[in-house]
């Protein structure tokens, strides 16, 4: 039997992932998030600051983009450092995901207006959405419509999303109503649920507001539908109401009535932001920057708490592991069990698993040791059938 000894505070037995018996398995395609909005509503400005980069133009003019920037974002997660100074590890490795700044959307995209087939086949590739909506007023910064009513500028994304929606499940039911009559039982399935979801998208509801039947989801899955993304609304509010509308989002008014409209409406959190002065951070090292916010009444980035509801928002979860080698956090999907956590290291941990020795980061903490966690009964041996949480700090058990 082998055991690699992940959590490794007591345990003589180290495996480290880079040793010649583990070869690294390939990292599992990364989920992405696309940042959406009008133009000069502050995207571009935004993904810079995710990524702390300067890959995307960011200009007071329409369309400043044009091909879709990427970027690779790491979760920010102070557990790590927690458990680094636990286990003395020599490098922390945290979680990532994909951002990707996609070129402003205008009124009338869904018919190709402005850059609209572009911005709509980009967003079609994205897991998630977030929507930038500008909720600050400056007569210097140009807004498409003339005004600043982040409310409507919702309204219009998501008309376009659902008419483009529309037009497409449209054409799809005419491509399966003939083998849908001549008996084709998935064809037939496909109609039935175009027939009940064009009403709703008629009303002007976007698909994500449906109720689905589990076993109809993986044919909606198929529909590639702009108006099922997942999306989280990024309020972009000016310098100097940051630390206000943080503390008290609802005292900013545009930004409660984005909180309000995105609650009552899609069920979506809101986030606070400033778009410009997370870009000022860009060029700042962690301590500098921390000054940089707690001078002006800021405890924590809105950037940061944006990226960590965006990896909620995919359905990821985070699980640790920590030793002398490095503490690490491994992204998972929400309700994935024991096994299927332990392939995110690698197959053979998956395909060998015998079980999982967990401790949550809260008792491990609490505690201060592994062994202290064992002594009192918050360190447990679990199975195939268990649900890793987020947080767990894992060692798992296999036999090749």
């Amino acid at each position: 039997m082998k055991k690699c000894v992940i959590l490794a505070f007591t345990s003589t037995r180290r495996f480290p992932f880079t040793s010649r018996a583990q070869p690294a398995q390939s990292p599992p395609v990364m989920l992405k998030a696309g940042i959406v909005g009008l133009p000069n509503v502050g995207k571009s400005t935004l993904f810079n600051a995710v990524t702390r980069s300067r890959k995307a133009e960011a200009a007071n003019y329409p369309f400043c983009t044009i091909d879709p920037n990427v970027g690779v974002v790491t979760v920010p997660d102070p557990r790590l450092a927690v458990l680094s100074k636990l286990s003395g590890s020599k490098k922390l490795v945290p979680a990532a995901i994909e951002f990707v700044d996609i070129a402003g959307l205008v009124k009338g995209a869904s018919e190709g207006a402005g850059l609209g087939n572009q911005f709509l086949a980009n967003i079609r590739e994205t897991d998630a959405i977030v929507q930038v909506v500008r909720c600050f007023e400056n007569d210097d910064i140009i807004h498409e419509l003339g005004s600043v009513d982040p409310v409507r500028d919702i309204e219009i994304i998501n008309s376009e999303l659902i008419l483009a929606d529309i037009t497409a499940m449209e054409k799809r039911r005419q491509s399966r109503e003939k083998k849908a009559k001549s008996g084709d039982k998935e064809a037939k399935k496909e109609v039935e649920l175009i027939d009940v979801l064009l009403p709703h998208l008629y009303d002007g509801k976007p698909a994500i507001t449906l109720q689905f039947a589990t076993e109809d989801l993986p044919y909606i899955k198929d529909f590639f539908l702009l108006s099922m993304k997942r999306t989280i609304y990024a309020c972009n509010v000016a310098e100097d109401e940051l630390a206000t509308a943080s503390a008290d989002p609802d005292s900013q008014p545009l930004v409660a009535k984005v909180r309000k409209f995105a609650a009552e409406h899609f069920g979506a959190e809101a986030v606070v932001i400033s778009a410009r002065i997370e870009e000022e951070l860009v060029d700042l090292d962690p301590e500098e920057a921390q000054a940089f916010l707690a001078d002006m009444g800021v405890s924590d980035s809105g950037v940061s708490t944006l990226i960590r509801g965006v990896y909620h928002l995919l359905g990821l979860r985070t699980y640790l592991t920590t030793g002398v080698q490095e503490t690490r956090a491994w992204t998972i999907n929400a309700g994935d069990k024991a096994p299927a956590a332990a392939g995110v290291i690698h197959t053979d941990f998956e395909r060998g698993f015998i079980a999982a020795e967990i401790v949550h980061f809260d008792d491990l903490v609490a505690c201060g040791s592994k062994s202290a966690a064992r002594d009192v009964g918050k360190l447990r041996i679990e199975g195939k059938d268990y649900t890793v949480k987020d947080g767990d700090v894992i060692e798992f058990r296999f036999n090749v």
